[in-house]
């Protein structure tokens, strides 16, 4: 971390931290939100894209702690990487068994205005702050920052299919479309999850 502030003009800097307070902030309405809608709804596909926001809250906490620190905790981070991939895949997990006792009719999600809302939001705020974390990851050369635009990337997919899968049950009253759209989030969740552990995130923000 010592060798990112070298780089980093104070700026960049203050920057960083205020859009991680924002992204804080943000993620803490996202994530109670979707998972409050999930369970009044008993929506596969909000539980997860609600599970997945609050793993990306502790992201976003862990990166803003690393930016306020003075000094390197590159350890620290690691480990908190390993905690996070491991709680995806945990969650994608639940989810899938979820899904599939919904499908198999065990339960039967219905319309979420309050969901749908949150994923329209999503889509508009998510996309915006990738590209800002992925241009100050460039200019400080933080991977820690990166990782985290990936992240805010990925949940702008997540909140697009899980956005459809409510959408059709709503408008169209086919319930399975919930839990399919659940489904096809798990993969997303689980790549989210691989990359995390092994500290190495992608490039595709």
């Amino acid at each position: 971390m010592a060798s990112v502030l070298q780089i980093a003009t104070p700026e960049a800097i203050h920057r960083i931290r205020r859009i991680q307070v924002f992204t804080i902030a943000w993620m803490t309405v996202e994530a109670v939100v979707s998972l409050l809608a999930s369970w009044k709804a008993r929506s596969p596909a909000l539980l997860a894209f609600g599970g997945d926001s609050a793993i990306e809250l502790f992201s976003a906490v862990v990166v803003l702690w690393r930016f306020r620190a003075a000094a390197a905790h590159e350890d620290v981070e690691k480990r908190a990487a390993r905690v996070a991939g491991a709680l995806l895949f945990a969650l994608a997990a639940y989810v899938a068994v979820s899904s599939a006792l919904s499908l198999l009719g065990y339960s039967e999600p219905r319309p979420a205005l309050a969901g749908i809302a949150i994923l329209v939001a999503a889509l508009a705020v998510m996309p915006w702050l990738a590209k800002e974390k992925h241009r100050l990851s460039a200019a400080t050369g933080s991977t820690a920052l990166r990782a985290d635009a990936v992240q805010s990337a990925l949940c702008a997919y997540l909140s697009l299919i899980a956005l459809v899968g409510l959408a059709v049950n709503a408008i169209w009253h086919m319930a399975w479309a919930d839990p399919v759209a659940a489904l096809l989030i798990i993969p997303l969740v689980l790549r989210e999850g691989w990359l995390a552990i092994r500290g190495k995130p992608c490039n595709c923000c």
